[in-house]
């Protein structure tokens, strides 16, 4: 099991949101709980790399 940052917001009629990690990438749902169900799918399409050229936020440490 792995935990994910996510980011939403409530638009309207519908829920907003994408994974922290993936920012380029959003979805949306109905209610929070369907939104949370279509960033989990969004998130098996990124690993299995059905969704091509993927841009990833990391952290850069400067000394």
């Amino acid at each position: 099991m792995k935990t994910l940052k996510f980011t939403y917001w409530k638009d309207s009629d519908f829920f907003l949101g994408f994974l922290n990690d993936y920012p380029d990438y959003q979805t949306q749902g109905i209610s929070k709980e369907e939104l949370v169900k279509n960033l989990k799918s969004l998130l098996m399409d990124i690993d299995s790399g059905e969704v091509p050229h993927i841009r990833k936020v990391e952290e850069l440490v400067v000394d």
